[in-house]
């Protein structure tokens, strides 16, 4: 009987059993795109990820990310959970794996650099594929009756209710106070109406809402539903957290800016995330952004196919 090697990592996290579980296939070569999706079903992660040897040989690895229901171009937790994992190996098909990392997805070249101390590979940083691009605004009673919240919380200070997106599309909203975001409960069927409404999110319709610090505005927390895409809360979302300090990083009126955002996630659900987003602006566009944060190993094991 053929198996395929996996491992799972917890990311955004130090503490084992926090932060969001990852699933990672060691070398998916052989596996067509109908068994990873049903192997990142079985997981039932938010993402499972595939590792397979580059279209170019300058590269580091293919990486195909699947959510239980469809494969998807870009994400945060795996690409960090993914590189903390290749980069303790020898070698990474048959290359040495190195403190930098390149991994070719279907939304760009995603470069990586890991993180050490004394005790070796702690995390990794990631720069996302894509530039930033924004969509179209969203209706407050939309976003309230998703998550059966009252639609005065839902602030417009900064923006209404929008997408982004810097490889992954996803809808954002502020809201008023951590009373309220603790409130938010995920109705499906609106999520539905919302999807049917808005046709940028492709796996349903992805929302992030966040409440920033009062003390420090670019210490944010946030919570993440995507019902339609069986991810009725997600623990920690990279991309997500990665397109929202882009976006909020081009509406300052500075037409310069380095900015630093802590984004904790999951908080609510028992499984702490916490996520680092660096933004660099120049003549005011957005033109870099990192996400960075830890992992540690959970499990390894077989798949028997």
């Amino acid at each position: 009987m053929n198996t395929v090697a996996y491992v799972t990592v917890d990311v955004f996290t130090s503490e084992r059993f926090a932060g969001n579980p990852l699933a990672v296939i060691l070398d998916a070569r052989g596996l067509s795109g109908g068994a990873m999706q049903k192997i990142a079903a079985e997981f039932g992660y938010s993402e499972t990820t595939f590792v397979l040897p580059p279209d170019n040989p300058d590269h580091t690895a293919r990486v195909r990310i699947f959510t239980p229901t469809a494969e998807i171009p870009f994400a945060g937790h795996p690409n960090v959970g993914t590189a903390f994992v290749l980069g303790q190996q020898s070698d990474i098909f048959g290359k040495p794996a190195g403190d930098r990392l390149t991994f070719e997805e279907d939304a760009g070249l995603v470069e990586v650099t890991m993180l050490r101390d004394a005790s070796g590979v702690t995390g990794a940083r990631i720069r996302a594929p894509a530039k930033l691009t924004t969509g179209e605004t969203i209706a407050e009673d939309l976003i309230a009756r998703c998550v059966q919240i009252d639609p005065q919380s839902i602030l417009r200070t900064a923006h209404a209710p929008t997408f982004a997106s810097v490889g992954l599309p996803f809808a954002f909203a502020e809201l008023d106070s951590l009373a309220t975001l603790g409130k938010a409960q995920p109705n499906a069927a609106v999520f539905t109406e919302a999807a049917a409404r808005h046709k940028e999110d492709k796996t349903g319709f992805s929302l992030f809402l966040y409440v920033r610090s009062a003390e420090n505005p670019w210490h944010i927390r946030a919570r993440m539903f995507a019902p339609l895409d069986n991810v009725t809360e997600d623990p920690a979302t990279g991309s997500a957290s990665a397109a929202l300090g882009a976006y909020l990083t081009s509406l300052l009126p500075a037409p310069d800016a380095e900015v630093n955002i802590t984004i904790e996630q999951g908080v609510e659900m028992g499984r702490r995330s916490v996520i680092g987003v660096e933004i660099s602006k120049t003549v005011g566009m957005v033109n870099e952004v990192f996400l960075t944060g830890s992992s540690v190993h959970v499990m390894r094991g077989e798949i028997l196919l």
